[in-house]
């Protein structure tokens, strides 16, 4: 039988493992970041009624100096 060493044995409750991480920061000095709910953005909306019917494709415009260098460099863009 081999032996597996674990970070934790039993898994402890999130409040616990918040709480060793709490600790081992404070002990190491690092500075104290919490994250509010002011700090957090709302995920955009999925619903099919929040976006528009129809999306205009971007346009792409080449003018001919550009043509030109492609044609120099044998590329094809037609």
């Amino acid at each position: 039988m081999t032996y597996e060493r674990l970070a934790y044995d039993d898994q402890d409750s999130t409040g616990q493992m918040h709480l060793d991480c709490t600790v081992c920061a404070t002990r190491m000095g690092l500075p104290d970041r919490r994250i509010s709910l002011d700090d957090v953005q709302q995920a955009p909306s999925i619903a099919f009624a929040d976006f528009p019917r129809e999306i205009r494709k971007p346009e792409i415009t080449v003018d001919d100096a550009t043509a030109l260098l492609a044609a120099q460099l044998h590329l094809h863009l037609d």
